[in-house]
């Protein structure tokens, strides 16, 4: 599985941006599809994830509310809208999936529990 991410840029403190990925190989497959984060020097850290169908979603809690994931089967991508960004939004963008399928509404939110990963896609905001 390929991941391919796009969509990051700069913009103001309380704009928004939208950034998508695309899965090409075997993209049907990938059960959780998620979006981690990592601004310098800090850790790689979960921002969000989307079950396969959609109907099942996770947020940190420091993007609640303003961050929205959804996912497209038909184009094996996923997106992620974020509204009201802060200059703490800040960091390098990464696609992330896996094939792995937890049972109940356990949905994965650590690094190590996704296999597959796409370059990063920047985003910047200004105070």
């Amino acid at each position: 599985v390929q991941l391919q991410a796009s969509g990051g840029g700069l913009v103001q403190a309380g704009g928004s941006l939208r950034v998508s990925c695309v899965a090409s190989g075997r993209a049907s497959t990938m059960y959780y599809m998620a979006w981690f984060r990592q601004a310098p020097g800090k850790e790689r850290e979960f921002v969000a994830a989307v079950t396969w169908s959609g109907d099942s979603t996770a947020y940190a809690d420091s993007v609640k509310g303003r961050f929205t994931i959804s996912r497209d089967n038909t184009k094996n991508a996923v997106s992620m809208q974020m509204d009201s960004l802060k200059p703490e939004d800040t960091a390098e963008y990464y696609c992330a999936a896996t094939g792995v399928h937890y049972s109940g509404s356990y949905v994965p939110r650590k690094s190590y529990e996704y296999e597959y990963w796409g370059q990063g896609t920047q985003v910047t905001v200004s105070s």
